[in-house]
This record gives structure tokens, C-alpha cells and sequence, in this order.
């Protein structure tokens, strides 16, 4: 026996059939190509689903149901998704029945940073304990809350949304409508943002030579030396432990796990940003939270 998985995200859209085990016996991926609209990701995300159904290699493998992550809000036991901020036209969508009638099996939804942090509480990085924070970081930045070995979903589904709490309160608008939340100041995106800016407000950096500035240019300029890249990326893991230490000092959980595309950097990201937490927390015992990158 086994699932169809399927994650919805604003820059990629992925699929896995996977056994009762964990083991992946298929994948593929597809742009999301967001700004194209509801229908056409609609679409793309039952064609994904189609095409991993029909692999040779899963041939004699029964795929009983469907679980698919997508960014919040949700709402779990009706299968809807309202208006999530990378996601545009996304007003109201019955997600569920739409994948149960394009695919024909039952479909469970769930927040996708709650089922990334379900998988690494199971199978990765957070195995051994009984609380975890899950922080993914791409192209926004969410947050899964496992307690007491079970997810925490809060009222109407709404917990863990970490990337949505403010952390520069006159900063700039965010895609949910606040302005300074945490995702406007450390997502990929943001981090791309403010090299473009920093470069358009006439700084010199080897950034001001490339068409279509990237978190990972950022990234890779700023190992180099360029002080425009490093100075963005040094505020970014500012923010990003400005908003680690917060979800320490109130949840207090054993373990701290990151993922996400911006996590690439490894050390580069991991270790100033284990010291931002370490500088900030005060009421909890800080070495004792590992913050460790997604083993999955």
C-alpha cells in the first residue's frame, strides 16, 4: 500500500508516491508558475499526479489515497485553501474535491509546513524527541508545531504560521497583508528583493552585473566577499534568528528543524544563526535546542 503525495508551492509543485514505510518509490516535479492563475496550477497539479500514477516502476503498487500539502490558510475537514499569499487567485478553493475528482482517490489536505514537520518528526531530524518546530524557508517561510508527539493545528487550523509574525514592524509589505513579517525579510525572495534595491540605490557589487538576481547569487557573492551580498544576507539571518528565538522562548520545544531552498547555504546560514538565537533567548535553556537542518 501506499500514498500519492503532492506539495503545493508557490515556485515548484512536487509529487511522490510513497510506501506505508516512508520510502519514496516515485517523484517529479513541475514549475507552479503561480501568476498563471487558479486553473491552469490546478491543472498542472493533476497532470503531475497522472503522470507519477502511470510510472512503470510503480506498476503493481496499490496507491489507496492522496495526501497533499499546500500553503495555509486551510481548512482541513472541508479540503479548502483561502487566499494563501504565494498562491494568487487562490480565493476560496475546494482543493480535496478537485484532486479526488481529477485523480479518483480520496485526498486528505494539510497545511504543508505541518506535514513537512510531521515527516521530519517521523523520519528525519526530529526523530527521538516529543516536540519539535519545523521553519521551512523558501519562497515564503513557514511553520509546522509538532507537541507532545502530535501537530498542533490551533483554532481553525491556523498555528505555526511563523513566517507571518513581525519582526520589523515598519518594514515592508508582506504578501498576507501585514507589513514587516518575518517572510518579507528572509524569504528567497525578499533577500533578492533588497540585493535589487540596494543595487538600484546606485551601491556597487558584482550583483549589479547579473539580469535576474537570485537568493542563492546573494549567497554565493556574499562567501566571496562582496559587502552589498554580505550586508542583505547578514540582515536576513538577523531576522530569521530574531524569529527563531521568538518561537523558542514561547514553545520552548527540543529541537529547532529548518528547511527550505534558502537552507542550501549549510553552515553559511546554520551558524550565524545558531548565535542571532543564542544572543536572544534569555528564558530558555537555549543549548539545549538543537537548531538542525530538515534531514528530508
Amino acid at each position: 500500500m501506499a500514498v500519492l503525495a503532492i506539495d503545493i508551492g508557490g515556485t515548484k509543485l512536487a509529487a511522490g508516491i510513497v510506501d506505508c514505510e516512508g520510502r519514496m518509490l516515485a517523484r517529479g516535479e513541475v514549475p507552479t508558475r503561480a501568476t498563471d492563475g487558479l486553473e491552469p496550477v490546478l491543472a498542472r497539479i493533476v497532470a503531475l499526479g497522472r503522470s507519477l500514477l502511470s510510472r512503470p516502476e510503480v506498476a503493481d503498487v496499490q496507491v489507496h489515497r492522496i495526501g497533499v500539502g499546500c500553503a495555509g490558510p486551510v481548512d482541513l475537514a472541508a479540503g479548502l485553501v483561502f487566499k494563501p499569499p504565494n498562491l494568487p487567485g487562490w480565493t476560496r478553493v475546494p482543493l480535496t474535491e478537485h484532486l479526488e475528482h481529477g485523480l479518483g482517490l480520496p485526498t486528505i489536505l494539510e497545511n504543508d509546513a505541518n506535514a513537512a514537520a510531521l515527516g521530519e518528526f517521523r523520519y528525519g531530524a526530529g526523530r527521538g524527541v516529543r516536540s519539535i518546530v519545523y521553519m521551512t524557508v523558501s519562497t515564503g517561510i513557514g511553520g509546522g508545531i509538532i507537541l507532545d508527539g502530535k501537530v498542533w493545528h490551533g483554532l481553525k487550523d491556523a498555528a505555526g504560521e511563523i513566517g507571518h509574525i513581525t519582526v520589523c514592524p515598519d518594514g515592508p509589505l508582506c504578501g498576507c497583508g501585514n507589513q514587516g513579517c518575518l517572510e518579507a525579510m528572509a524569504s528567497g525572495p525578499s533577500i533578492a528583493r533588497r540585493a535589487r534595491e540596494a543595487v538600484s540605490a546606485g551601491r556597487s557589487s558584482a550583483l549589479s552585473g547579473l539580469a535576474n538576481v537570485t537568493s542563492a547569487d546573494v549567497v554565493r557573492l556574499a562567501q566571496e566577499g562582496d559587502a552589498v551580498a554580505s550586508q542583505v544576507w547578514a540582515d536576513a539571518v538577523k531576522y530569521l534568528g530574531i524569529g527563531v528565538a521568538a518561537v523558542i522562548t514561547f514553545l520552548a520545544p527540543e529541537r529547532v528543524v529548518i528547511g527550505g531552498g534558502v537552507t542550501k547555504a549549510g553552515d553559511f546560514l546554520f551558524q550565524p544563526l545558531r548565535g542571532e538565537v543564542r544572543r536572544r533567548v534569555k528564558l530558555v535553556p537555549v543549548e539545549s535546542v538543537p537548531i538542525l537542518p530538515a534531514a528530508l
